[in-house]
């Protein structure tokens, strides 16, 4: 008794209530690094947008005519006068349009003339225009004397034939044959105008545009070695697809 009211007398008023020894410990707050870490994170930025190409350059002009003046060019007009068509120069070649009807008079006077006597023939070619319904004859001629080149150009109609120039250059004989081989082109008084590299019974005419670049051996070679060409398909389909292609009989 006496104990407990030693003990009675030393609590002071006032003093508050020990907690229960059962309670939580209260959690101690973040700091700001750690609240900032929780946060999620917003997306990244989007990247930025690639700058636009740069103009393409443009194309370089191609070559062009240039007008070519010769005292030849002045003679020819002078001699022919509605038959000359234009001279010009082109990547360096001098060349001359006239029309087909004085052909021989014309690449005659070419030769004998005194200012570039064009002595030799080097060649005589073509060219397709099939929009055009035409094509153009080129002769390329040299003058020994004075070491220059000329390009002489007519034109004629699909079905329309031209004088040859044997008489005047003997050297057409050959090429005025490989002309006609190659695009049917038909010369009047050539002495011998037959085929030169394919077969006489050869069909079509290859180095026109409109011709079928397919249908080039397939029956030759059938008909003659009896084997198949190597071609895509067979004549016969090849008809199928254009009725108009005519093909020697088997």
């Amino acid at each position: 008794m006496e104990n407990e009211k030693e003990n009675q007398g030393t609590e002071k008023p006032g003093d508050p209530a020990q907690p229960a020894s059962s309670a939580q410990p209260s959690q101690p707050a973040q700091s700001a690094d750690e609240a900032k870490a929780a946060a999620p994170k917003p997306p990244p930025p989007p990247p930025p947008a690639k700058p636009a190409a740069p103009a393409a350059p443009p194309k370089p002009k191609g070559p062009v005519q240039e007008p070519w003046s010769h005292p030849l060019v002045d003679a020819i007009k002078e001699k022919f006068g509605g038959e000359f068509v234009k001279a010009y120069s082109f990547l360096g070649q001098n060349q001359i349009e006239v029309k087909k009807d004085r052909i021989v008079e014309i690449v005659t006077f070419l030769r004998d003339n005194p200012i570039v006597p064009f002595d030799y023939m080097a060649d005589e070619t073509a060219v397709h225009w099939p929009k055009e319904e035409q094509f153009e004859i080129v002769y390329i001629l040299y003058s020994f004397a004075k070491n220059e080149y000329l390009r002489l150009k007519t034109r004629i109609k699909e079905w329309e034939d031209i004088e040859s120039v044997f008489a005047v250059w003997p050297t057409a004989d050959w090429l005025e044959r490989e002309v006609y081989d190659m695009f049917g082109v038909q010369y009047r008084n050539h002495p011998d105008l037959r085929r030169i590299l394919l077969p006489e019974d050869w069909v079509g005419f290859p180095l026109r545009k409109d011709y079928n670049i397919r249908l080039q051996d397939v029956e030759w070679v059938r008909k003659h070695l009896g084997i198949d060409s190597g071609q895509k398909y067979y004549v016969s389909e090849a008809r199928h697809e254009s009725p108009d292609y005519i093909t020697p009989t088997d």
